[in-house]
């Protein structure tokens, strides 16, 4: 039986698939991954396809919904005006520009701001979260939809650090979690109109990750919420609880997923599976050696990484065995580690990135770059390119 469960855990690990877009935080199927070629090396007068200015911070990650690449950032002193933006991908130009004046609280931590959720898309639509808890609902031309104030319903959904959990799309549902000290909900809302579906109460402490996409063995799709006291799945639909893992998982790095098994951070990584039956996941391995910090894990194939302060280890999939470890230049990471083809790309929050090639047995430094600015966002690929923003600019590195 044991047999058994590792193919199919294969199978299931080897049968990912990228698409060309990037369309929410971590890229397709929340793992950080994609095919395509990108360069090894990068600097100032190699590699850099184009830059281009950003009206103000943001620790938001870009999106790529074809030929356009989608942007939030936020200005003023109260960091009050927040911003969409799109370019084109091919030149860098910038197609349009909104702003919208913030209805919550805007207080963050002075690393954050309130540009800190990704946006995501359905391919027609983007959805833009700010800390502020508005939402946004515009097409790809720019035109508003709909907007959402949450902090009218759930006034005391914030703090004074920030959140930063970005949206997550299941079929016509965009899923918001807002997780607090004070207030903590989960938000269904209607895709198309923006009124809410459904809302759920969540655990009174803060969390910053982001609800991820899971499958039960019927092909069904739930969504799973991460939190400090453990992570429960919901039918997208309703709202309604499907299973709990309660047990503690970390609040600040998110879940990988490759559809029906799902990694969560915990104490170290966890690997847990829907049997389609129970009201607790089965538990497949537990591994205290790959505890990630802040960024959120990699999975590529049956291999996962994680960054732990200036550490990048790489761990068996399947199995959870820590297969190898490597030190990285640098000492503070926020950024998620992302990977195209077999390079592994880490920055640090000084703007220098590490490029690393899985060996098999170690891991081994190919190149790297500088873009000597703060990266604290999670990189986007697509089309054979890296999509990097900084507090002023946002790059595109290519090999072409």
């Amino acid at each position: 039986m044991k047999n058994l469960t590792t193919a199919a855990l294969v199978c299931v690990l080897l049968t990912i698939c990228s698409g060309a877009d990037w369309r929410q935080f971590r890229g397709p199927d929340y793992a950080n991954s994609t095919t395509g070629k990108l360069p090894a090396e990068f600097d100032s007068t190699a590699g850099i396809a184009w830059t281009a200015e950003l009206p103000g911070r943001g620790l938001s990650g870009p999106i790529v919904v074809g030929d356009r690449i989608f942007v939030t950032s936020c200005t003023g002193i109260n960091q009050d005006r927040l911003h969409v933006l799109c370019f084109d991908t091919a030149t860098g130009t910038q197609l349009w520009h909104r702003q919208f004046w913030a209805t919550g609280l805007t207080m963050t931590h002075p690393k954050t701001n309130t540009a800190a959720p990704t946006p995501a898309s359905d391919g027609e639509r983007i959805y833009a979260l700010f800390s502020t808890n508005d939402v946004f609902c515009l097409d790809l031309d720019g035109n508003l939809i709909w907007l959402r104030g949450l902090a009218e319903q759930y006034p005391n959904a914030s703090n004074s650090l920030g959140l930063a959990s970005s949206p997550t799309l299941v079929d016509n549902t965009l899923v918001v979690q807002l997780e607090t000290d004070s207030e903590s909900v989960a938000v269904g809302l209607d895709s198309q109109r923006g009124h809410t579906r459904w809302q759920q109460p969540r655990p009174k402490q803060a969390s910053w990750t982001t609800p991820t996409v899971v499958q039960r063995p019927n092909g069904n799709q739930l969504i799973a919420l991460q939190s400090a006291t453990g992570m429960t799945a919901l039918d997208p639909a309703s709202g309604q609880i499907v299973w709990e893992y309660a047990q503690r998982c970390a609040s600040q790095p998110s879940t990988a997923s490759n559809g029906s098994v799902t990694f969560v951070p915990s104490d170290g990584l966890v690997a847990l599976r829907d049997n389609g039956t129970s009201p607790e996941p089965e538990v497949l391995w537990k591994n205290n050696k790959l505890a990630p910090s802040t960024p959120s894990p990699l999975l590529r194939g049956d291999r996962l990484y994680v960054v732990n302060k200036s550490v990048l280890k790489c761990g068996n999939a399947i199995d959870g065995e820590l297969l190898w470890q490597m030190r990285l230049d640098g000492t503070n990471f926020t950024s998620s580690p992302v990977a195209a083809g077999n390079y592994i790309y880490v920055f640090e929050e000084s703007g220098k990135a590490t490029v690393v090639e899985d060996g098999g047995s170690e891991g081994r430094i190919v190149g790297g770059g500088n873009l000597n600015e703060t990266i604290l966002c999670t990189p986007a690929i697509a089309n054979n390119a890296l999509f990097v923003r900084s507090d002023q600019h946002l790059f595109k590195i290519s090999a072409q």
